[in-house]
């Protein structure tokens, strides 16, 4: 008994009348086609047995994958669980969709020692998201010549997005600040990558400093010395993670040992554990504490009192950035927008 041979995208082509790039678009690049008409292709390729081009025959017959790597400097679960770090991988996967790309994502991307092999070949480009250090990020991208576009960092030579992270800090902390605040308190997320929970002495050189953070308490603590405070005495707490679990620990300690009548966060994540905490001891926020977060996350806004907090829109900034390492915006350098959200938690002093 003779074996079937396989349908080809030229015999589909053949069948339907039209050229093979057709055929090719319907599969790969839906943005080329109405909708109506890809699905009409799909359909007849799926009743003539054919399931779509050998992805490893067009990596042969291009050299591209029609795959992005996704770089992130924590694990899956954390990042897909974080509301931020949620948006900007929704973003990216609207463009990928768009596109045909498909996306891989690679965790704990700044543990060079996980990466045992080139990655040339693997990905036609890489985003690189998070505070990695960036003799980590050399030394994993010294063999790669794939696009490659950083988020919330500089690189040299490598295009980027992020947001003025030391201006946004900078404005909440003004805001915060107006009319006055005896006993201010910074909580930090991750201030550097392998220091514990808890609160930190002030260095003028931090040991693998995390570059968001260390920006952040930059504006933090300009603000701090234009209200006549010196940075230097204004307790700093670090928390290792941007989740409940993590941060309660710290923000028990903080509230038991000088109650502070101001909470600059670093997250919004940070600020809505410290409003939590702060109302099961009966500590009225805004009245005998105000806070403030940073991300202007979803769950801030939905609640009383309303969270003050700087808001960046993430999903926004996945989309840029897919669009910059798949080549549809040849941009080098993007400073996204942000703005204050005035909350309850933290209003004006007049």
């Amino acid at each position: 008994m003779s074996r079937r041979r396989p349908m080809t995208l030229k015999a589909v082509a053949a069948h339907l009348g039209v050229s093979t790039a057709t055929v090719s678009n319907a599969f790969n690049r839906p943005d080329q086609l109405s909708s109506s008409r890809r699905e009409e292709i799909l359909t007849a390729a799926r009743a003539l047995g054919y399931d779509g081009p050998s992805s490893q025959g067009r990596s042969l017959r291009t050299g591209r994958t029609r795959v992005i790597g996704v770089m992130l400097s924590d694990g899956l679960g954390y990042s897909l669980g974080d509301s931020v770090a949620g948006g900007f991988l929704a973003g990216i996967a609207e463009v990928l969709d768009g596109l045909g790309y498909h996306m891989l994502l690679l965790t704990d991307a700044g543990r060079t020692d996980r990466q045992s092999v080139s990655l040339n070949g693997v990905a036609d480009g890489y985003l690189i998201y998070g505070s990695i250090p960036e003799e980590g990020i050399l030394a994993l991208l010294r063999h790669q010549h794939q696009p490659l576009v950083t988020v919330d960092m500089r690189l040299p030579g490598l295009a980027s997005i992020q947001i003025d992270h030391r201006d946004a800090a900078l404005s909440i902390a003004r805001h915060a600040l107006v009319g006055g605040a005896q006993r201010p308190a910074i909580v930090a997320l991750r201030m550097t990558l392998d220091a514990p929970g808890g609160r930190l002495e002030r260095r003028s050189r931090w040991s693998q400093p995390n570059s968001v953070a260390i920006e952040r308490l930059a504006g933090f603590d300009q603000a701090l010395m234009e209200a006549g405070h010196d940075p230097d005495q204004v307790p700093l707490w670090n928390v290792n993670g941007n989740t409940f679990e993590a941060a309660a620990p710290v923000i028990e300690a903080l509230l038991d040992d000088v109650l502070p009548d101001l909470l600059l966060c670093m997250s919004d994540r940070l600020a809505l554990t410290a409003l939590s905490l702060a109302e099961l001891r009966g500590i009225e926020v805004p009245g005998q504490l105000r806070l403030t977060g940073f991300d202007g996350i979803a769950e801030g806004q939905r609640r009383r009192p309303m969270l003050t907090t700087v808001h960046q829109d993430s999903h926004a900034k996945g989309v840029m950035a897919a669009r910059m390492v798949t080549g549809e915006s040849h941009e080098r350098d993007v400073v996204q927008p942000v703005w204050l959200i005035h909350g309850d938690t933290c209003p004006l002093i007049s």
